[in-house]
């Protein structure tokens, strides 16, 4: 293990050994102690914001349970005052008896300053027949068809709070959300009157105690799923309850019950994430980053100057070994090992550029001579490409107006053939894709004419790959080879795609049909041939014109093109060629 481990470092640059150390032995520990730092920041953060959570649910609780609790003393002294009940429970003779009884009460009791109170309207409703409308007391039956008078029956209580949305069909009176103290002042059993105090608690002065309490974070306070108050967002007054939807984002939630309402108080967590975290202890932050990044930092760029950059400055002056004169190294600093192995380069470099000098002149000789060989075999590939595909293409649609005694046709394409046959320029190898494809189009259109319906064709080619530059009759040869070896091969209809497109760092051209396919046996010989392409295979007999394309695109591509085939036999062949970006050259 320790001998694997030591051949491993060896085969690092020494930039990578000391950054390797710098990270293992002083920013990975330093990393994992600040981590452990801003982990106890955040927890620090997160503990303090569940604090204050609870302090504000708490203090929303106290506020909401003060302002019914006004309202619940307000009921207990009316519960207490037997002049009220006396007044409820009298049998009047007509309305002015009652009238008289009223002002008399109103003067003598303490119901006139608090059926007025602040925020709140309190209303009395007693069973008693001989009672006269108005003046904030009504007779019982006034009530008995109101939603909160049903609700306050079925809960079967003496004492209730209740928040509901008053939509009755009163002409003159809005709907609105309302909030009720109901309290029953029967005080005895044997008192068969029923007599039953309601404090309308105004709405908007709740929710805007709840508003002006600047709160840190939003609060809902809802019964159930009903929203009934929130210092965030609008509470139309005039609207049903909304449906409270924030549910996911709810930090702490508190229930309480006031008075037989069930409460529910939900905080939202604070937008606040760790970038406000992070600027909340900015300084601290600062002084880490001074001490774990930038010091060591600092250290490592003096070692750096005193070891990476000299030999930064070796390996630069290595890489230009290829060219005619070994270049010095001007500052050959230092007496460490670096700087004896930059003097003992210097004095190579000064050995070798007057060798170089010496072998200079039979070096050129041998460069002419290896161009060219090369231009002789580019010539040799020229020569060997036969365009016989449009030659025969020509000679069937000339047999054809024969057998069909067009014999004028027939004569037109017979000296069209001729022409073209005079006429095939090859003093350029290159041709953009745009004007290859018009070529292919050309060739298949003949085509058609010799298959009839038994061919059909696409073409596609991407618009930021029309003036790419490709060998000469390329494409043509793979399409060639479709037509030939696939439609011909085939009683049934077929077709022939070819696409032109860029994939990722890649010029790809696919030439596919839909064709007679081939055996496996013939599919590895062509994958071969078209692998392997070679000067000698085009000097064997036979079928040279795909394995010509693939060299002369090879050479074209300086030996980085790829070639892939499928096909299957009655199915069909594709045919896919990739060509690096950084390969290809565009028509100027």
């Amino acid at each position: 293990m320790r001998k694997k481990t030591e051949t491993w470092l060896n085969n690092l640059s020494l930039r990578k050994k000391l950054w390797g150390l710098y990270f293992f032995c002083v920013l990975l520990p330093l990393i994992v102690t600040d981590g452990v730092i801003l982990l106890s920041l955040w927890h620090s953060e997160q503990v303090t914001r569940q604090h204050s959570m609870e302090e504000q649910a708490s203090a929303v609780q106290y506020s909401i349970s003060n302002f019914v609790e006004y309202s619940s003393v307000i009921a207990r002294s009316m519960y207490m005052n037997n002049y009220l009940q006396d007044f409820l429970t009298t049998s009047y003779d007509g309305p002015a008896d009652y009238v008289a009884s009223y002002q008399q009460f109103m003067r003598n009791s303490l119901f006139a300053g608090s059926s007025g109170l602040e925020n709140a309207t309190a209303t009395i409703y007693a069973d008693n027949d001989t009672i006269v409308n108005g003046g904030g007391v009504y007779r019982l039956s006034e009530a008995a068809d109101t939603p909160w008078y049903r609700q306050f029956i079925q809960r079967d209580t003496d004492t209730m709070l209740l928040f509901f949305y008053d939509d009755q069909d009163v002409p003159y009176v809005r709907a609105e959300r309302k909030v009720l103290f109901l309290r029953k002042l029967n005080r005895i059993l044997s008192d068969s009157m029923e007599k039953l105090l309601a404090i309308e608690i105004d709405y908007s002065s709740l929710e805007r105690n709840i508003r002006n309490m600047n709160y840190e974070f939003p609060v809902y306070i809802c019964r159930g799923e009903e929203l009934m108050f929130s210092n965030a967002g609008a509470n139309i007054l005039g609207e049903p309850f909304e449906e409270f939807t924030l549910e996911d984002q709810v930090g702490f939630e508190q229930d309480f019950t006031l008075y037989g309402e069930k409460l529910r108080i939900c905080v939202l967590r604070p937008d606040r994430g760790v970038l406000q975290v992070l600027k909340n202890n900015l300084p601290l932050i600062l002084l880490l980053l001074l001490i774990n990044i930038v010091l060591p930092q600092m250290l490592m760029s003096l070692i750096s100057c005193s070891i990476t950059e000299r030999l930064q400055n070796l390996s630069r002056v290595f890489e230009k070994v290829d060219g005619d004169v070994l270049m010095q190294i001007p500052e050959a600093s230092g007496k460490d090992e670096i700087g004896i192995l930059m003097e003992s380069y210097n004095h190579m470099a000064d050995r070798m550029n007057g060798l170089i000098q010496t072998v200079y002149k039979d070096r050129l000789r041998e460069q002419e001579s290896d161009i060219a060989r090369q231009n002789a075999e580019l010539l040799a590939l020229h020569s060997q490409i036969n365009p016989h595909f449009l030659f025969n293409a020509l000679e069937s649609i000339r047999m054809h107006s024969i057998l069909k005694e067009e014999f004028e046709t027939a004569g037109m394409v017979e000296k069209l053939a001729v022409m073209e046959r005079q006429n095939v320029d090859w003093t350029s190898d290159v041709s953009t894709i745009s004007r290859e494809m018009e070529f292919v189009e050309a060739y298949l259109e003949l085509q058609k004419y010799r298959f009839g319906e038994r061919l059909s064709y696409q073409l596609e080619v991407r618009k930021e790959c029309r003036d790419v530059l490709i060998p000469k009759l390329t494409i043509t040869t793979f399409v060639e080879n479709a037509c030939v070896h696939g439609i011909e091969s085939k009683a049934t209809p077929g077709w022939i795609f070819v696409r032109v497109y860029q994939e990722r760092e890649d010029l790809c051209i696919e030439v596919e049909d839909t064709g007679g396919g081939m055996t496996d046996e013939e599919l590895e010989t062509i994958r071969f041939r078209m692998e392997n392409a070679s000067i000698a295979m085009l000097k064997e007999k036979g079928r040279v014109g795909i394995v010509n394309a693939c060299l002369r695109i090879r050479m074209f591509t300086e030996d980085t093109a790829r070639f892939t085939v499928d096909s299957e036999k009655g199915i069909g062949t594709t045919m896919l060629i990739r060509i690096p970006l950084d390969k290809v050259k565009r028509e100027v």
